[in-house]
C-alpha cells in the first residue's frame, strides 16, 4: 500500500480547517497569541509534568513541543477559534510511528471560554478524518489519567475505545504516581463513527 506520508519532511505546513476552527503549525510566533487563554491552573490540573504561569513557561512549552516536532515524534498545532478571531489551545499529532501506521492525538488543551463550545470535537474530526483518509493510519490512540472522568468520557463520545489502564505509568513532579487510561480508534471503525458520532461536521 502506497501511503502518504507527510511526516517525512515535518517542516512541511499541515493546516485542517472548517467554518469554525482552524489548526496551524504551532511555532514561537505562538507564544503571545496563545499566553492569555493558557494562564489557567485548571488546564494544567491533570498534566503530570507541565504548568504554564507565565511567558516563560509558554515559551518553553513551545519550545519542548518543537524539539519533538525535530525529533519526528510530534506534530503540533494551534488552535485557532474562527468565530471569535482567536486562538483558543494546541493540540498534536504524537508518538507517530508511520511504519507500524498508528499515532496519538493529544496534548490538547484551551482556554476555558472555548471549553464545551463544540471547538474541541470539530478539532478532533479534523484529525481524526485527516489521520485515517489523508494518512491511511490504522490506528489512533488517546490516553489520560485514570482519575480525569471528564477527559475519559469525552473520548468515549467520540468513538474511542478503552483498552486498558498503565499502572503507575508516570511520575508527577509530587512524587505520585499516574494510572493512564488508553483508548483508541481503528481505521475499520472510522468510517461508521464519521456517519453517526460527526454526522453533521
Amino acid at each position: 500500500m502506497n501511503i502518504l506520508n507527510p511526516f517525512q519532511d515535518f517542516s512541511q505546513s499541515i493546516i485542517l480547517e472548517n467554518d469554525l476552527v482552524r489548526l496551524e503549525p504551532l511555532t514561537i510566533s505562538h507564544t503571545d497569541l496563545l499566553l492569555s487563554v493558557a494562564l489557567d491552573p485548571e488546564i494544567w490540573a491533570w498534566n503530570p509534568t507541565m504548568q504554564i504561569d507565565n511567558r516563560e513557561d509558554m515559551e518553553t512549552y513551545i519550545k519542548q513541543a518543537l524539539s519533538e516536532k525535530i525529533a519526528k515524534k510530534r506534530y503540533p498545532f494551534a488552535i485557532f477559534s474562527k468565530k471569535t478571531q482567536q486562538y483558543a489551545g494546541s493540540t498534536s499529532y504524537y508518538n507517530i510511528e508511520m511504519t507500524h501506521r498508528k499515532l496519538t492525538l493529544g496534548h490538547t488543551w484551551f482556554g476555558k471560554e472555548f471549553r464545551k463550545t463544540g471547538l474541541n470535537r470539530n478539532c478532533k474530526f479534523l484529525m481524526l478524518k485527516y489521520a485515517f483518509e489523508e494518512l491511511l493510519i490504522e490506528r489512533v490512540e488517546f490516553t489520560t489519567d485514570s482519575n480525569n472522568l471528564q477527559s475519559r468520557e469525552a473520548m468515549r463520545k467520540i468513538g474511542a475505545i478503552q483498552e486498558g489502564i498503565l499502572r503507575h505509568h508516570i511520575l508527577r513532579p509530587s512524587e505520585i504516581w499516574r494510572d493512564t487510561i488508553v483508548l483508541s480508534i481503528l481505521r475499520s471503525e472510522w468510517q461508521n463513527i464519521k456517519e453517526t458520532i460527526f454526522a453533521n461536521y
